[in-house]
């Protein structure tokens, strides 16, 4: 089977691609993610590759990018944003359901092997992955390191770093603690910051667009965001040194990231210079569905 499909299991979409042996796509589509359902999740998964090879008249080696992580020890999903996910045989239940091996990882991973193999981060010796989406996440390399416990790159639930008055109170995170990452810099973060020192639900698009147009408040939530996007990428320069830093996920497309995260982080790097890049995704959206078809080899 030369024809690789990858699956990217997003909060809010599930894309599907499929890879000719030489790399090149043949397919690529994405569904609404069904929310809270899992069973309703493997059928939409279990449908998208099943139309996929009837139209590609092809049988299909697949890969699955996914929030979280399979626990080494239970075999079971954990740490996932997406939290009907959690505590369920997602990889059993798609090889029972389509017949074969499927191979999953984490999908911060799969999007930071897309991008260092032959994305944003090609030709560095090191590079970190960062998704600014539904969650937060992130991956280390181009050969998907996934640690002694399998949460290497876990960014998301690292504690905001060094905390001020506008950072408090730390807000509740789905996995029961407090001030994780994930709580200030993923679009729903970002929203509800905005309500709780504006009084105002938006979404993180509209507030871009507004600071754009010159809302005080809207570029005031930004400046906060950029602040702490700053300090928590510092603390990766300083335990990784990586040479390019790739950020995906929508956030990723806000343009004024990659000038001012990069001047905010310098007073906290422990260096007397920086050479890391910031610099986002050159597949973009179709990285972390790349890097999961990835999974398996070309031939």
């Amino acid at each position: 089977m030369s024809l690789r499909i990858g699956i990217d299991l997003g909060g809010t979409k599930i894309e599907i691609v499929a890879l000719a042996a030489d790399g090149g796509e043949r397919l690529r589509r994405r569904i609404p993610t069904p929310q809270g359902n899992y069973a309703a999740t493997l059928a939409a998964v279990a449908e998208l590759v099943r139309q996929a090879e009837t139209e590609l008249e092809a049988t299909a080696r697949i890969g699955v990018g996914t929030p979280g992580s399979l626990s080494p020890w239970t075999g079971l999903i954990r740490n996932a944003n997406s939290t009907c996910l959690n505590g369920q045989p997602l990889k059993q239940d798609l090889e029972t359901l389509l017949a074969r091996e499927i191979r999953i990882a984490n999908d911060a991973d799969c999007f930071a092997a897309s991008e260092a193999f032959d994305g944003a981060g090609a030709g560095a010796q090191s590079v970190f992955g960062v998704i600014l989406g539904t969650g937060v996440g992130g991956g280390i390399n181009g050969q998907l390191l996934r640690g002694a416990n399998a949460v290497a790159g876990e960014w998301g639930h690292i504690p905001l770093p060094l905390p001020d008055a506008a950072d408090l109170p730390l807000p509740p995170c789905y996995c029961g603690r407090a001030g994780c990452l994930e709580t200030y810099l993923s679009g729903p973060g970002l929203a509800a910051d905005h309500a709780r020192r504006h009084g105002i639900q938006l979404d993180a698009e509209t507030i871009a667009g507004a600071a754009a147009t010159g809302d005080a408040a809207c570029e005031a939530t930004l400046q906060r965001y950029e602040e702490r996007l700053a300090r928590s990428l510092a603390m990766v320069i300083n335990l990784l040194d990586p040479e390019v830093i790739v950020l995906g996920g929508g956030l990723s497309r806000l343009s004024r990231l990659y000038l001012s995260v990069p001047q905010r982080w310098a007073r906290h790097v422990f260096s007397d210079g920086i050479r890391t890049v910031l610099r986002p995704a050159l597949h973009g959206d179709a990285s972390g569905v790349r890097g999961a078809a990835a999974l398996w080899p070309a031939a």
